[in-house]
């Protein structure tokens, strides 16, 4: 996909982190950027440092995401990218002690139900009202493209550690429906992959090293090569690169600095 000021792209979570440094990437290189996010403030400061528009969406909502869309589209034209970075995700071990009652407890299956929404469906929400979008739209090059789809996984889909069993299952139902609707939208020309980082240097990673930096440094330190977390800007590079080249359909790719994730 060659791209240039001709394209619009939608990127939720778009006000920190890895969505921030992929919506700055796109701006960077021309693209008009639609940025989805529950963060008013930060999302609002985003759109007037890159040209872009601010859309408040909770990604947990059919008729928020629905309202987002259109917003997008009626300032930018038909989205042909999206980078899916929003999620909302909770913790806890299957089986735990419980101090206080001196007994085991189990995690809530409701808790487990709402990191499943906050990742998978949330997912397949944002792609399938993005492809429907696209399906409709004229093919942009000779191959017939008319738009890809990144999400964004995790290294816990693979290799996720204690306490991460709603967070790790529900991103490897992201990795797993990477390929089924690559192929579900083949012949509409609409690529799908996934981008699983490792540990980066986010909001929350980045209060960790204000409040432990101990802790922090032991992060980067458990990372091969380099022995650093990830800067967002990374991430931004490798959106950049699915965008770019066309043969990138169907892959889960880790960015990680070769790290396997210990079981704590």
């Amino acid at each position: 996909m060659k791209i240039d000021n001709t394209l619009a792209a939608v990127v939720t979570g778009g006000a920190s982190g890895l969505g921030r440094a992929s919506a700055q990437a796109l701006a960077a290189a021309g693209v008009k950027v639609a940025i989805f996010d529950i963060s008013e403030e930060a999302g609002e400061a985003l759109a007037k440092e890159i040209g872009g528009v601010f859309c408040n969406v909770n990604i947990m909502d059919e008729a928020s995401v629905e309202a987002g869309f259109a917003k997008a589209r009626a300032a930018h034209g038909q989205e042909r990218i999206v980078v899916h970075c929003a999620v909302v995700a909770g913790g806890g071990k299957t089986i735990s002690w419980d101090k206080a009652n001196n007994c085991y407890k189990r995690t809530a299956t409701e808790q487990i139900a709402r990191t499943s929404e906050g990742t998978f469906v949330a997912s397949y929400r944002i792609a399938a009202i993005a492809a429907l979008g696209m399906a409709n739209a004229e093919p942009l090059n000779e191959d017939g493209e008319r738009g890809t789809i990144i999400f964004t996984s995790s290294c816990a889909s693979q290799d996720g550690q204690i306490g991460q069993v709603a967070y790790g299952g529900g991103k490897g139902a992201v990795n797993s429906m990477v390929l089924p609707m690559a192929r579900d939208l083949m012949d509409l020309g609409i690529r799908v992959n996934a981008i699983l980082p490792g540990t980066f240097a986010t909001p929350p990673m980045l209060r960790v090293k204000e409040n432990a930096p101990a802790i922090f440094d032991g992060l980067g330190a458990a990372v091969p090569f380099p022995r650093r977390l990830g800067n967002p800007e990374e991430f931004g590079s490798l959106v950049m690169e699915l965008v770019r080249n066309t043969y990138f359909n169907g892959q889960c790719i880790r960015l990680d600095g070769a790290i396997r994730m210990p079981p704590k």
